[in-house]
């Protein structure tokens, strides 16, 4: 899309306390599933024919700096297609799907991987989880006339890149997530706030929030670190922060904040002497387990994301029962029911006739929360608006969700943060 979203986006935030994020993730290689069909054209995006089957692929971190959002995301789109399939899969036909791992950024992997789902003549692409990544692959996924669908995309960058239209997320941009984050920051009694930052655009983006929501709340942020995440040793980051002495330390990475954790331990800046902050790309429930007890007690983290009920946390387990981290499993249901409601509306397989679709089939019709719900609908010639698990999911022009959630969560004893929130903060972004 050329996508021109507003700039000013309004962002309400209203505290709402809640019980649990989502759950499950699933697996690897190349599996066969689900189907659907070709025709309409979409913005200036190649008029792409569909096969009359649906074939979505996946791009999601199996490997890499966030390779524990994998299982969640790859669960989530199982259980969407193997529910979907019950229902009599898409235009009368099981939806095929392929699996491909995304990597992260060091490597080549995800181009390598979208050339695979390519030539195997993906209508939509499921992924990737990392901002950067996507980033990596959008000109090639929508240059094929692929729609490119990210369950787990923050960045704010996605709002107004060019995409012909083809580009859309579940997860909402860091605008949200920073202000929520920053709010947090403020209410807990933090007047001095450090920031160690991954140096990308997911990272700068949501610190470049934080920073101005701390900063309009009154604190000071006393020291921004924007670090290499490819780094070996991060004592002179850790340094610096350790300088300025800030009560409340925010830190916005990957994998790699493990060992930016153990720094600061190191450095006499633990948190239980020191407010410590993470989001999404880093709360984790296995990055931390091996650490010394209560390393990580009484941290917060942010996560967007509604809160699940517990059936679907169950539905998910059954397809993944090893799930230790739930993140985003919402969000990658959600986008596969999304892409296969908008190719029964269209009643075409084709990406661009699919994207056409997907705004009209999330918003102002008849409310459904499943796909069978929703497609008797659309075969009654109703028009529908998907309420999926993560949220309500009604998209902007800019391909963005319209209004989002982000649950705050925190850590206990154990290392691991507890998948029932401290509560959830609604926010509308302005579209």
């Amino acid at each position: 899309m050329i996508r021109i979203a507003p700039v000013g986006r309004a962002l309400a935030v209203v505290a709402a306390t809640s019980l649990a994020l989502t759950a499950c993730g699933g697996g690897g290689g190349d599996t066969a599933t689900q189907a659907s069909q070709s025709a309409a054209p979409a913005s200036s995006a190649p008029a792409a024919k569909g096969d009359g089957t649906l074939t979505l692929g996946t791009l999601l971190p199996q490997t890499g700096s966030l390779a524990f959002l994998g299982p969640p995301e790859f669960a989530g789109v199982d259980l969407a297609l193997k529910e979907i399939n019950e229902a009599g899969g898409v235009l009368g036909k099981p939806v095929q799907k392929f699996d491909t791992d995304s990597g992260d950024t060091t490597t080549n992997i995800a181009s390598q991987s979208v050339d695979k789902l390519l030539a195997q003549k993906a209508d939509a692409i499921i992924g990737a989880a990392s901002s950067s990544v996507s980033e990596s692959v959008i000109d090639k996924i929508t240059g094929a006339g692929v729609v490119h669908f990210s369950p787990a995309n923050t960045s704010d960058k996605f709002t107004t890149i060019e995409d012909k239209g083809l580009y859309f997320r579940t997860s909402p941009p860091d605008k949200l997530q920073g202000r929520v984050l920053g709010d947090l920051i403020i209410a807990d009694g933090n007047d001095t706030v450090g920031i160690m930052a991954m140096q990308d655009s997911y990272g700068t983006g949501l610190a470049d929030q934080v920073q101005k929501t701390v900063t309009d709340g009154g604190a000071e942020v006393v020291e921004r670190v924007d670090y290499d995440p490819k780094a070996a040793d991060f004592s002179a980051d850790v340094a610096k922060l350790k300088a300025k002495n800030p009560k409340g330390i925010v830190l916005i990475g990957f994998e790699e904040t493990a060992k930016v954790v153990q720094e600061l331990v190191k450095q006499g800046l633990p948190a239980d002497k020191h407010k410590w902050y993470m989001v999404d790309g880093n709360t984790s429930n296995t990055n931390y387990v091996k650490m010394p007890k209560g390393t990580l007690n009484g941290v917060k983290g942010t996560i967007p994301g509604a809160a699940a009920p517990e059936e679907f946390q169950k539905k998910l387990t059954g397809v993944d029962p090893d799930l230790e981290d739930f993140s985003y499993a919402p969000e990658s249901y959600d986008a596969a029911n999304l892409i296969a409601l908008a190719a029964e509306a269209a009643k075409s397989d084709a990406g661009v006739d699919i994207a056409a679709k997907l705004a009209e089939v999330s918003k102002g019709g008849t409310k459904c929360k499943s796909f069978k719900e929703c497609v008797d609908l659309l075969k009654a010639g109703t028009d529908i608006d998907y309420d999926g698990v993560s949220g309500p999911v009604e998209f902007n022009e800019a391909g963005d969700p319209a209004v989002a959630t982000i649950g705050i969560y925190q850590y206990g004893d154990d290392n691991k943060y507890a998948t029932k929130a401290l509560e959830y903060r609604t926010g509308n972004i302005a579209g």
